[in-house]
Formats: structure tokens, sequence, C-alpha cells
């Protein structure tokens, strides 16, 4: 039984949203992702989709794309990302998924021998662009991660952590997000988010004992990475 990630699978079945005018390596992505997931993926497995799962604006519109996962081989854990306008009331969210799909929000989930937890994340202080209204979100996703990391915990198992946005950059400088992995054990973090030339701001290997992995859809050829 393995476990995979593979996060911004940017669907659209319900909406007129086509990827390629992000580039052609955008080309029929749901396609490619489907054929590289049943290629590698089995129904015992697990894989971990760390936000920017749909394009819909509401949960109605976002119920083919949700059907479309689940019709893919393995167990799914959803995170919401930034794009993820879907997701509104985590009850909602979670009544509209089959058995064998979980979403997870300031909680976590025992899957094998792993605690898996983590939150969406947001913007760093880094970033040229980070306001007054980004250090509120900042500190507010700080918190759900710290949530999340206590409920993983209580699992007592090794912990796994999935965010959206990256919770450090090139630089591998200290961040809320980053501190909060070291104080809790974490031992690896899948995060997605960034596309085509951000990527070459993304920080992978390890830091203070942290494995650090860009599993953005993109990166990885639309193939999910098997982490163990």
């Amino acid at each position: 039984m393995a476990l995979f990630a593979l996060a911004d699978l940017h669907l659209g079945h319900a909406v007129d949203k086509p990827m390629d005018i992000f580039g052609s390596i955008w080309n029929h992505h749901a396609d490619r992702i489907r054929a590289l997931w049943t290629e590698r993926v089995r129904a015992q497995d697990t894989v971990l989709i760390p936000g920017d799962i749909s394009w819909a604006m509401s949960l109605q519109e976002a119920l083919p794309d949700l059907a479309w996962i689940a019709a893919l081989p393995g167990r799914k854990v959803l995170l919401r990302g930034n794009h993820d306008y879907w997701w509104a009331s985590i009850g909602r969210v979670r009544s509209a998924l089959v058995d064998g799909m979980s979403a997870l929000q300031n909680d976590a989930f025992a899957v094998e021998e792993w605690a898996v937890c983590g939150s969406r994340g947001w913007l760093l202080p880094s970033h040229p662009r980070f306001s007054a209204e980004d250090e509120v979100v900042y500190h507010r996703e700080i918190q759900r991660l710290r949530l999340s990391l206590e409920a993983a915990d209580r699992i007592g198992l090794p912990k796994l952590v999935m965010m959206h946005y990256p919770p450090t950059d090139v630089s591998a400088g200290d961040t809320g997000f980053t501190e909060l992995l070291e104080e809790f054990g974490a031992v690896t973090c899948v995060y997605g988010h960034l596309h085509g030339p951000a990527q070459r701001f993304a920080f992978e290997g390890l830091k203070n004992g942290v494995e650090y992995r860009l599993v953005s859809a993109d990166y990885l050829g639309f193939e999910p990475l098997m982490l163990g």
C-alpha cells in the first residue's frame, strides 16, 4: 500500500476554464492525469491532493470533478487551495464525497503508517506583494495548521503534512509554518501552488529535519509522486 501526492488538478468539467492558456504543457492535462494515475496507483493506495482541485465556483459545479476523481484508483485525501471557491462549509463538502474520499480541515487522518494533517497556508511575509490583509490570513492559517498538527499528535503516528501554498521559499528561510512543522516533529511536507516560472522559487529537500516536496501537477509532469 503506497502513498502518493499530486496537487493542482485544476479540473473544470462543469466550467469553461481551459488550462492550455497557461502553456502547452497543460494541453489535455486531465486525460494525462487519468492515464498516469491509473497506471501508477492501485485500489489499496492513497493519493493526497493538496489544493486547487476544481475551477468550480459552487459545490454543485464541483460535483462532476469530484466524481471524476472518485472514479480513479485509490483513497483520496483532499485539501482546499486558493482557487477552490466551491469549498465553503466543510460539512457540505464532506457530505458530497463518496466512500474512499476525505476532506482535511483543522484535523488529521490516519493513513497507513502516517498521520496526515495540514492547512492551505498563505503568501509568505517574504513575498513582494505581502500586505496587511495577508498578514491576518497568514496568522490564521498558522493557527489552523497548529490545530491539524495537534490532531495528528493524538493519532500518534509520524506526521505527513500537506499544504497548498509553499511553507517556505527557495531561500529556505524560517516562517511560522516551518517553525510549527519543526515543533511538532513533522517528517515530510508536500505542497503545490507554484506553476511554470514560479517553480524556481520552490524549496525542496531537508530543512531542520523536515523534508519538503513540490507536487504541483505540471511540475511532476501530471504523474502522482510516490511518497512511501
